[in-house]
């Protein structure tokens, strides 16, 4: 019932089907997007391309081991009808059995009764008026809003190589990996899947953004500023001119993250909700 396909023989058409008609769909799973972004993926399918879950390895050792790749927060169980949790566990025993060491992000829809493992995201409709969206800033989040706009700041243009050099002089997370931010930028920017954001003031830079898009979500997927622009509060202004501009439409604006608690409350107050999603770890 449950098959484990390899890359090279995967249906990516069928594959890809399943991805954008889900009812979890996430950009992340696309095959051209794990393409870049994991070192080997393969696939478990579900009868005919009716439900497919991703499963991207490493090898250490001689043994393969599944890993969250880096900018794909979650993946999980993709089906194209109602799954029940009997199905969705019977996925979870066949990558148990084949795999020691797991550390998998499910998405949001799969595993709802699990309360173990959780992980926290914060997500934004955007179906109302911009005018009734800022109404439900809280009060700082209003404040610094307003403050961005005295300062004069715009919005421009910006390199991907430009977008690297400041995350490498502003911020030093271990294990950043900017060599796949740099191939998988691109490839977004080709299939009109990404919008890159840039921050100025007087044509001095301060920061920029990548926002992934597709027909179901907007993806706050990469942020760096230089201190002079937190100051500025360019980040609030940069997330405000995406919610105004996809104010009343059908997208989600996914923050993508929350579970560092001043992230969180960062990115709640804009008025956004929990999502809660969960992570299966085993070593």
């Amino acid at each position: 019932m449950i098959s484990y396909v390899k890359r090279k023989d995967l249906d990516v058409v069928k594959y890809n089907a399943c991805i954008k008609n889900s009812l979890q769909s996430r950009i992340y799973a696309f095959s051209w997007y794990l393409d870049v972004v994991a070192e080997n993926w393969d696939v478990l399918v579900f009868k005919d391309y009716e439900a497919v879950m991703p499963i991207p390895w490493k090898r250490k050792f001689r043994i393969k081991y599944i890993t969250q790749p880096p900018f794909c927060q979650q993946l999980g169980i993709f089906f194209l009808q109602e799954f029940n949790e009997t199905k969705e566990l019977l996925f979870l025993k066949k990558v148990k059995r084949s795999f020691l060491k797991i550390n998998y992000a499910f998405n949001s829809d799969n595993f709802k009764n699990d309360n173990k493992n959780i992980r926290i995201n914060y997500i934004l409709p955007l179906n109302n008026d911009y005018e009734f969206l800022f109404k439900d800033f809280n009060k700082g989040r209003k404040h610094a809003v307003k403050k961005a706009m005295k300062n004069n700041l715009s919005l421009g243009n910006i390199s991907v190589k430009q977008i690297l050099k400041l995350q490498k002089e502003n911020y030093h997370y271990e294990g950043f990996r900017s060599q796949v931010l740099a191939k998988l930028i691109p490839t977004l920017l080709e299939l009109e899947k990404a919008e890159m954001l840039a921050v100025y003031q007087h044509e001095k830079l301060l920061g920029a953004t990548v926002f992934l898009k597709d027909e179901n979500r907007i993806y706050y997927l990469f942020a760096a500023f230089n201190n002079i622009g937190k100051s500025l509060q360019a980040p609030s202004f940069v997330i405000n001119k995406i919610i105004s501009t996809y104010a009343k439409s059908n997208l989600l604006l996914d923050f993508e993250g929350g579970n560092i608690t001043s992230i969180g409350r960062f990115f709640k107050s804009f008025g956004a909700k929990e999502e809660i999603f969960c992570q299966l770890k085993r070593f």
